[in-house]
């Protein structure tokens, strides 16, 4: 196995929302999100063949706007708003009953959430990032993780941004923060057909190993 996965390594799918195929939606995205949902596809499922732990990063707030606080400073419009169509998660991209769904009102997903405890109970090592938006939610989790001395990877070809320019620059920031942090699907597909460490917890049992 290569130096991708570093101990136990864990899939997060960043807010891949329906929103994104939305092209006249309130926040400005790039387009090729259904390619990307593809890549997602593939990542997730070899890491549920794998028994890696996935989690599902979800931004969505109330309808009364309280809990936006400075996020539509800028250039985004209300947006995530609970009950929208638009706000659900891609079917193809939602959770099983054996894994975890976080919802969030920050970019970062660390950001007053239970993310941080339940990485450390899946005793979390490597992060491996996928979704939206690459210099928003990716980027800022990005951070936090790698402040919380985490090893992170990124699909650079399965992440999208609030546009080409931004997108290509966050990849460039978090590559400086983390050599070898952005990766390709395919080598983060064939990291985890490779991986032989333990396996997620089930629902409602221990964690399992594999026997090799």
């Amino acid at each position: 196995m290569s130096d991708l996965i570093i101990g136990q390594p864990v899939f997060i799918s960043i807010d891949n929302q329906l929103a994104g195929y939305n092209e006249n939606y309130a926040v400005p995205q790039m387009g090729g999100f259904a390619v990307r949902v593809d890549k997602c596809v593939a990542m997730l499922t070899a890491a549920r063949e794998a028994g890696i732990p996935v989690i599902f990063l979800q931004e969505r707030h109330s309808r009364t706007l309280a809990d936006f606080g400075r996020e539509l400073d800028g250039q985004e419009d209300v947006h995530c708003v609970e009950d929208d169509s638009d706000t659900s998660l891609v079917p193809a991209l939602s959770p099983l009953p054996d894994e975890y769904h976080v919802i969030k009102r920050r970019y970062s997903a660390f950001f007053g959430t239970d993310l941080e405890i339940l990485l450390k109970g899946l005793k979390a090592q490597t992060l491996v990032l996928c979704g939206a938006l690459t210099d928003v939610c990716v980027h800022y989790t990005f951070v936090d993780a790698h402040q919380h001395d985490y090893h992170v990877r990124v699909a650079a070809d399965a992440v999208g941004g609030s546009s080409q320019a931004a997108h290509t620059a966050s990849l460039n920031a978090m590559e400086y923060l983390q050599t070898g942090a952005l990766r390709q699907t395919d080598e983060i597909v064939a990291a985890f057909r490779e991986f032989r460490g333990p396996r997620r917890p089930p629902v409602g049992g221990p964690v399992q190993s594999v026997m090799v």
